[in-house]
C-alpha cells in the first residue's frame, strides 16, 4: 500500500488541494490580502471545512496588532491545553514570546470556586493581573470571551488582540458576535463553529508569515 509519509509533502499537497477545491466551488472568490489568505487556508487545512471562507471574521488592523505584540515578546494565553499544544513553540521562542494555559493552575481553581465562576473566567482574571503584552487565544470557552470583554470595559485589561473562536452551542455564537462588535482587535468565527485546533491554526498562520 503506497501513501505519502513525508509530513512536509503531506502539508504541501494539502494546500494544493485546498486551492484547487476553492477554485472549483468558489471560482470568483477573492482573498483580501496575502496574510488573510494564509489564515483562512490554514483554518480550512485544520478543519477540512470550506465554510471558513465566509465565517472567519478578521478585523481590520488585527493582524498588525498581533504582529506588533509578538515582536514585543507578548504572552499568549490559551483557554485549553489543546490550543496550547497546537501553537508552534519554536516560532514563539524565536520571537521571545511564550504561551500559557492556566485552566488547571491552583490559583485559577481556587478563584473559580471562591467566585462561583468558570475556570476559564478565573484564568482570564489571573492573566489580566500579569504584566506585559497579552494575546488571548480562545477556542473552547465563551465565558472566557465574556470575561475578557468585561475586564477590558472596566479598564482592568488591555489585550493586544484576541483570537476568539470557541465552538459549541451555549454562548459560543453570541460571545463571538459580541466580541466582533467591540473595539478589541480580534479574529472570530461567526456562528457555532470553531475550536482549539482552529485557534492554534490561526496563530500559527501568523507566526509562519513573520
Amino acid at each position: 500500500m503506497e501513501y505519502i509519509q513525508n509530513p512536509n509533502l503531506i502539508e504541501e499537497n494539502s494546500f494544493i488541494m485546498i486551492e484547487e477545491i476553492i477554485r472549483q466551488i468558489r471560482p470568483n472568490y477573492q482573498f483580501k490580502n496575502e496574510i488573510e489568505e494564509k489564515i483562512i487556508k490554514r483554518a480550512i487545512h485544520t478543519t477540512a471545512d470550506f465554510e471558513y471562507l465566509d465565517i472567519l471574521e478578521i478585523k481590520e488592523g488585527v493582524i498588525e496588532a498581533i504582529t506588533e505584540a509578538l515582536k514585543k515578546g507578548a504572552t499568549l494565553y490559551t483557554d485549553t491545553t489543546m490550543a496550547l499544544s497546537g501553537i508552534n513553540k519554536t516560532k514563539l521562542k524565536a520571537l521571545g514570546c511564550e504561551a500559557k494555559c492556566y485552566i488547571s493552575d491552583e490559583r485559577v481553581v481556587k478563584l473559580a470556586k471562591e467566585k462561583g465562576m468558570t475556570r476559564s473566567m478565573a484564568a482570564v482574571e489571573v492573566a489580566a493581573a500579569e504584566e506585559g503584552e497579552k494575546i488571548f487565544v480562545i477556542g473552547n470557552a465563551p465565558t472566557a470571551l465574556y470575561k475578557i470583554m468585561e475586564l477590558t470595559a472596566e479598564g482592568k485589561l488591555a489585550p493586544a488582540a484576541v483570537v476568539g473562536v470557541p465552538v459549541g452551542f451555549v454562548g459560543a455564537a453570541e460571545s463571538k458576535g459580541e466580541l466582533a462588535l467591540t473595539t478589541i482587535p480580534s479574529i472570530t468565527a461567526q456562528g457555532r463553529k470553531g475550536g482549539s485546533n482552529l485557534a492554534a491554526a490561526i496563530v500559527n498562520a501568523i507566526l509562519y508569515a513573520l
